[in-house]
């Protein structure tokens, strides 16, 4: 379970980071034409936090340098993704949030095992022998 949990990790990872990252470097007029009636802030926004997300999905685990981040990266990715599946219904395209929805799931999934039965142990923690 532990090689599923990196591996939809890594996924999670590349998604977001093309997706953050595309719509960082993208112009806000083609925004218009992507997305009529979603202003062009709250596009950059969810750039702005999709790419620390996927890049928190993967480093603090694999470094086990403050792994607790990863966790809370994949549960704000749940929340960026529980706001566009709101914004593809509000603004009348309700086959769009199906994306959003499976990314939504995943990401939820991977903060709730990196939370619980396969939390990372941050470098230099000493395991407790049980008796």
């Amino acid at each position: 379970m532990k090689i599923a949990v990196w591996i939809a990790s890594a996924l999670l990872a590349i998604a977001f980071l093309f997706a953050g990252g595309g719509k960082l470097l993208t112009p806000a007029s083609d925004f218009q034409l992507m997305a009529p009636g979603v202003p062009v802030v709250l596009m950059k926004l969810a750039g702005a936090a999709e790419v620390p997300d996927a890049i928190g999905l993967i480093l603090p685990a694999a470094t086990r340098i403050m792994p607790v981040l990863t966790p809370i990266a994949a549960a704000g990715l749940v929340l960026t993704m529980v706001g566009a599946t709101i914004t593809d219904i509000a603004i009348g395209q309700p086959a769009s949030a199906v994306l959003p929805v499976v990314l939504g799931i995943f990401a939820a999934l991977v903060a709730f095992a990196r939370f619980g039965p396969y939390a990372v142990e941050p470098r230099g923690a000493i395991r407790s022998a049980t008796v």
